[in-house]
């Protein structure tokens, strides 16, 4: 199981922007990675210095979003998304994107949906709920 570090992550993200900017070729992972990057012109200017993404820390409590975990999520989310797993979500994901006229903002609801089912997996001690989770998603597709 693939399991980076928080500097893995972020030197992932921030390695892929240099790359990407630079026109070098790209993994598949990496595509995917730019292609959200491109989508969050907001968190260009983090993923520009490698330094101090490594050392920033990001505080809700401070009204800042984590650029890196946003990015993770939507790679997260597009993993499952292209395997079906949890069996499902696809058909959900697709069901939102055209009810929102957007692969983006629906991937945002996802997102939602995921952070909620994380939360209570790790409030319960136990391993995340795919149903629930996934049943989240076909509310969210259904409004």
């Amino acid at each position: 199981m693939f399991n980076p570090s928080r500097d893995e992550v972020r030197q992932f993200f921030c390695t892929t922007w240099q790359k990407q900017r630079d026109g070098n070729i790209l993994t598949p992972l990496e595509t995917i990675a730019a292609d959200w990057i491109n989508e969050h012109p907001e968190y260009h200017d983090a993923l520009t210095d490698t330094d101090e993404a490594s050392a920033r820390d990001y505080s809700p409590e401070a009204g800042q979003t984590n650029p890196f975990l946003h990015l993770s999520m939507h790679l997260a989310i597009s993993e499952q998304v292209s395997i079906d797993q949890p069996p499902g979500i696809r058909a959900a994901y697709e069901k939102l994107t055209n009810r929102l006229d957007s692969p983006h903002e629906a991937q945002h609801r996802i997102m939602e949906c995921l952070g909620q089912t994380l939360w209570e997996a790790q409030r319960s001690g136990q391993p995340p709920d795919s149903d629930a989770y996934l049943q989240r998603i076909e509310q969210q597709a259904s409004r």
